[in-house]
């Protein structure tokens, strides 16, 4: 069973920007509902508490936008060798792509440099570049980095607030443009991103230098999903352990109801 606690929300240490235009309205939707579908992914830094939040900046954020002290989590082992963590890209759309270079040059403040894909792949693997850009053309550009790890982090969300508020974000898997240009219109660049290490992303949380929302990806074994954790649980003035107590029977119950079903194979959803 997924290890499921109620936590204090003061507790939850961001390592990627919240989406205002996703936790604004989740947070109508977790009070509309009554229920948190679905609890954010955290784990333990030193044993915990305090606890880096994996997945669910956005959920994180609207509880505590709605004055939630506690929240319903999924604490996992980030040491978990079945836990994997990979890299979202961005696939930038309906931006106009003759200004595209010039403001991320402008914006961040990093000259881009013209390369292969394969160099630029390189680059980014040794942290010598922040990211690279491909555009349609195949035309490839590395972004410049340097700085510590506060300001190469205040580039990398400079660079993404660029088409955040220009553009279409689409978030995708693969660094090869070709692959996508059959299912996206409209495409100005594909921006590709470094591969995290987990201990980056407990260092980012520790000392509050978010990344970009979208970035990160977690792959989480046994997840928790669909839980609709009443709302009212969460409000009310109990203790954190009075109320993993009733988490604990409330499990008990879906349980013994057969109202709990794990998924082995992976699965294509349609109605998200």
């Amino acid at each position: 069973m997924p290890d499921l606690r109620v936590l204090r929300v003061a507790d939850l240490l961001l390592h990627e920007q919240h989406d205002a235009q996703r936790s604004d309205p989740l947070a109508q939707r977790i009070v509309s509902d009554g229920v948190l579908k679905n609890p954010p992914i955290v784990a333990p830094v030193d044993g915990g508490p305090p606890f880096v939040v994996l997945d669910g900046a956005n959920r994180v954020t609207a509880a505590s936008a709605l004055g939630l002290v506690h929240v319903v989590a999924q604490v996992v082992d980030y040491d978990d060798p079945a836990l994997a963590l990979d890299t979202w890209h961005h696939l930038v759309c309906g931006f106009p792509r003759d200004r595209f270079d010039a403001l991320v040059e402008q914006v961040v403040g990093a000259r881009l440099e013209p390369t292969d894909v394969m160099h630029a792949r390189a680059l980014v693997a040794r942290r010598e570049a922040l990211a690279f850009v491909v555009h349609p053309d195949g035309r490839a550009y590395a972004v410049g980095a340097a700085g510590d790890l506060h300001e190469r982090t205040a580039r990398l969300n400079a660079l993404v607030d660029i088409y955040r508020s220009h553009g279409r974000i689409c978030r995708v898997r693969t660094d090869h443009i070709d692959d996508l240009l059959s299912w996206h219109d409209d495409v100005t660049a594909l921006v590709v991103f470094p591969r995290y290490e987990p201990a980056e992303i407990v260092d980012l949380a520790r000392v509050g230098a978010r990344l970009p929302a979208g970035i990160t990806r977690h792959l989480i074994p046994h997840r928790a999903l669909r839980v609709n954790f009443p709302v009212s649980i969460l409000r009310d003035d109990r203790s954190a352990q009075s109320k993993n107590d009733w988490l604990t029977d409330w499990m008990k119950t879906k349980l013994q109801a057969k109202e709990v079903r794990s998924y082995q194979e992976s699965t294509v959803l349609f109605d998200e």
